[in-house]
């Protein structure tokens, strides 16, 4: 808020009126003696004009001098932004703006992982990502409003969670059996990724451990001539399950798989989706068929030879998680 002086006048007893000028020009309606700065003003220099009339009814004029140039204002945030909703994939998070010293116009939003932008996640609401599951979450909220200058602040941050807490945990230790001449090391840190996916079985709660020896299952790295060995229904072209063990094909695991491949699909989803499908018969899943045309194809689909018009899909799908 402007106000405006009198001035002093001669002779002394005059009535005065104001008009409020910006960058000389007459602001329309601005006729009081006090002036409450608008949007518009910002970067504009003010003047009052005071007209002076006397008992007789003459008047005379003087003009103030110009102000600085008008600064937008600056917003303040009273209470710090929140995040509300379940913090556990996939659900979705939402963020709450807040409160400001002014009414913000509009806002704009910057999802955090760990205190570092999530690309893409500029909108208010955020689907928990499998990324996010085990970090911390939280959303910066830039606050914008006319003649002011923006502000941001952000939420205490959540940490989010897998879709179930862990209602199993199983062990199991990894071997070869052949002549492996996959990266072993690779084999060992990529299965495990594929066990800690929030995609993957540890969404029907299953937390998978591996120990140096023995455990509840034997994941092997076997060279494909190698995997009539295990049993006489194993062949050498695929991965096979047989007891205890869960094993992959080296071939497969190296290469993908013909119909993998014409589709253009990536060897690490594939991966995922070998140890996903060997791992389900251990479990106690049997083979699955596509649902319906472009449906995703369950996991325990036998999908390295074909998904009968289902997408590819190296994930257990919501109904299986569900069994």
């Amino acid at each position: 808020m402007l106000r405006a002086g009198r001035g002093r006048w001669t002779p002394s007893d005059v009535t005065v009126t104001y008009a409020w000028l910006r960058d000389g020009e007459p602001v329309r309606g601005a006729r009081d003696r006090g002036y409450l700065l608008q949007p518009g003003d910002v970067g504009r220099r003010m003047t009052v004009r005071v007209r002076a009339t006397d008992a007789d009814g003459h008047h005379g004029w003087a003009t103030s001098a110009p102000t600085a140039p008008v600064a937008k204002a600056q917003l303040r945030n009273l209470a710090a932004p929140t995040v509300s909703g379940v913090a556990r994939y996939p659900r979705v998070l939402t963020a709450q703006t807040g409160r400001w010293s002014t009414r913000p116009a509009r806002f704009t939003y910057q999802w955090l992982r760990d205190g570092r932008p999530v690309p893409g996640a500029t909108l208010r609401y955020h689907e928990v990502l499998p990324r996010d599951v085990g970090s911390r979450v939280a959303v910066v909220v830039t606050a914008y409003s006319p003649g002011h200058e923006p502000a941001t602040a952000r939420s205490a941050p959540v940490t989010a969670k897998h879709r179930v807490d862990v209602r199993r945990t199983v062990t199991y230790s990894v071997t070869t059996r052949g002549k492996v001449t996959a990266n072993l090391r690779a084999f060992r840190a990529q299965a495990q990724a594929t066990y800690d996916d929030a995609r993957g079985w540890r969404g029907k709660g299953v937390r998978f451990r591996p120990v140096r020896r023995g455990g509840d299952f034997t994941l092997v790295l076997a060279e494909a001539r190698t995997m009539t060995s295990f049993s006489s229904q194993c062949s050498v072209m695929w991965s096979c399950r047989v007891g205890r063990f869960v094993v992959i094909n080296q071939t497969r695991w190296r290469s993908a798989s013909p119909a993998w491949n014409r589709a253009r699909e990536s060897r690490r989803d594939y991966r995922h989706m070998v140890v996903n499908h060997e791992t389900g018969h251990w479990l106690g899943y049997g083979h699955a068929s596509c649902p319906g045309r472009g449906d995703l194809a369950p996991v325990m689909m036998q999908q390295s030879k074909g998904t009968q018009g289902c997408r590819l899909n190296p994930w257990p799908t919501t109904r299986e998680l569900r069994r």
